[in-house]
């Protein structure tokens, strides 16, 4: 999602495309993550992460990459089990019961003849002493990331019962000696892929609903156009190159159109298309500027427009009748976010200098306050819901956070030296 700089004011954005460009020439810099995990739910399953037996053959910490993924939801307090457990293991379970310990979590990893890694798990409900089922997977070296983020995604829906984000990606752009590169990751923010390298500012990337294409804006030909690209192939087309401004791609819940901003007509204004660039209909016709749209659920198109003044967030029908404000708390409101649910909506608000990240229940209206930063930018649902990453400042430097919608976990991201920015969630399936 794009944001006017008039809307936005001196951001990473706004000095990314006013920077100086080219000036390096060298390979793009890895990402490299470790994250950090503060504050404390209000409610929290206490589980054991024993160490998977022989789960470095791969190069991998299994059990330290779940414990991670689990602990980052914001849902479980995780605790490293001492020694090493597998599946075939039989637990005692009032040791654990006296470790004040709910559920447990235990497996092994092997080697097998052609080359892959066995990668098996068991749950165990440790209250009831019951056995809760695992499962076993058979992965090349390259993925076994990917499957200890499926064995953490399997012990967060026996647990819960709701669907779980580890396995799902992020995409986001990372500046570094003055080159743009845009990234796909696991949802950790390590692992992955280089999308798009470039000298040029690469901003406001979104995922097709079904994970396969990433939409972006690109300055490569020293103009803002938008791109889509796919991941698998890296094939990608030019779908908005119009003249003046292309900007702020945002995907229909089908994945057969896309919402743009375009000023060929003189103003920043919205229009869709087809998901190939064509049948291009004019949305908004104000002396606005309208920008950042994004669609809900249910096909309805929130954005951005200062039509009443001040930046301020609109929701209209998808075929652009019925512009109803939605943001009345503060006079600076801009890039919705709407939750998978269709039920709340995140944004960024201006307080004095300070932007902030907020949460609205679009029911109620009722608005709180996620972060205590003061620089936040570009919220994205997981796809379950469950928790918003956006993008902040931090010790000097551009970093991605999770944050749990009640504000209560925090997770950091922190990169060896880089800056990054753009942070969008991909959806379920991989």
């Amino acid at each position: 999602m794009t944001t006017p700089d008039a809307f936005r004011g001196p951001s990473w954005r706004r000095r990314a495309v006013l920077a100086a460009l080219g000036a390096a020439a060298g390979a793009p810099a890895l990402a490299q993550f470790r994250v950090e995990i503060s504050g404390v739910g209000a409610t929290q399953i206490p589980i054991a992460i024993a160490r998977f037996r022989d789960e470095k053959l791969g190069g991998q910490p299994i059990s330290e990459i779940v414990r991670a993924d689990l602990e980052r939801s914001g849902l479980f307090r995780a605790i490293e089990g001492p020694g090493v457990l597998d599946e075939g293991s039989l637990p005692v379970m009032s040791e654990w019961k006296g470790k004040n310990v709910d559920a447990l979590a235990v497996g092994s990893v092997s080697r097998l003849a052609d080359g892959r890694f066995d990668v098996r798990h068991k749950l165990w409900d440790v209250v009831k002493g019951e056995d809760l089922g695992g499962q076993a997977v058979a992965v090349p070296s390259a993925d076994l990331r990917l499957a200890a983020h499926r064995v953490a995604d399997a012990i967060y829906e026996k647990l819960t019962g709701e669907k779980g984000i580890f396995s799902t990606r992020i995409a986001y752009v990372t500046r570094s000696a003055g080159r743009y590169t845009l990234r796909v990751t696991d949802a950790d923010g390590e692992g992955g892929q280089i999308a798009l390298a470039s000298p040029e500012p690469i901003i406001s990337p979104a995922w097709s609903p079904n994970g396969r294409e990433l939409a972006y804006v690109s300055f490569e030909t020293q103009k803002a156009v938008v791109w889509v690209q796919d991941i698998s192939s890296g094939a990608r087309r030019k779908v908005a190159d119009f003249r003046g401004s292309n900007s702020a791609p945002a995907w229909s819940p089908d994945g057969s159109q896309l919402a743009v901003t375009l000023s060929r007509e003189g103003g920043s204004q919205l229009h869709l298309m087809s998901r190939s660039g064509g049948d291009v209909r004019r949305l908004t016709s104000s002396s606005a500027i309208d920008t950042e749209p994004v669609f809900a659920p249910n096909g309805q198109i929130y954005f951005v427009s200062d039509r009443g003044g001040s930046p301020q967030i609109y929701r209209m029908g998808s075929n652009g009748g019925g512009v109803e404000r939605v943001s009345f708390n503060g006079n600076y409101n801009i890039s919705p976010a709407i939750s998978p649910d269709g039920r709340a909506m995140a944004y960024i608000t201006r307080q004095g200098g300070a932007f902030k990240l907020m949460l609205m229940d679009l029911a109620s209206g009722d608005v709180r306050a996620l972060t205590d930063t003061s620089d936040d930018e570009s919220p994205s649902f997981a796809p379950n819901g469950r928790l918003l990453i956006y993008a902040t400042r931090s010790g000097g430097r551009d970093v991605l956070m999770t944050t749990t919608l009640d504000g209560r976990i925090k997770t950091r991201l922190l990169s060896s030296g880089i800056d990054v920015r753009e942070p969008v969630w991909g959806p379920f399936g991989r």
